[in-house]
């Protein structure tokens, strides 16, 4: 296959597909490889629903009492 550089270095893979992701790497003597990279697959958004039932299984427990905190936070004072 031969293509052309346009005026704004575009070059245009006649297989590609919009929104392709490519790795170019220069090779010496003027060589490129393209490699055509996977796109990683969509992460699936929680509902509100399953948020709230998230939270309601995996409860925050602090590690330290209130005494604890309060006496690390003010040292300084």
């Amino acid at each position: 296959m031969i293509a052309t550089v346009d005026s704004k270095k575009r070059l245009v893979i006649s297989e590609a597909q919009p929104g392709d992701i490519y790795d170019i790497q220069y090779n010496k003597e003027g060589q490129f490889t393209l490699q055509l990279l996977e796109l990683p697959k969509p992460v699936l958004q929680l509902t509100s629903e399953q948020c709230q039932q998230d939270i309601a299984a995996a409860p925050l427990k602090p590690k330290m009492n209130w005494t604890t905190l309060k006496q690390l936070t003010r040292e300084g004072r």
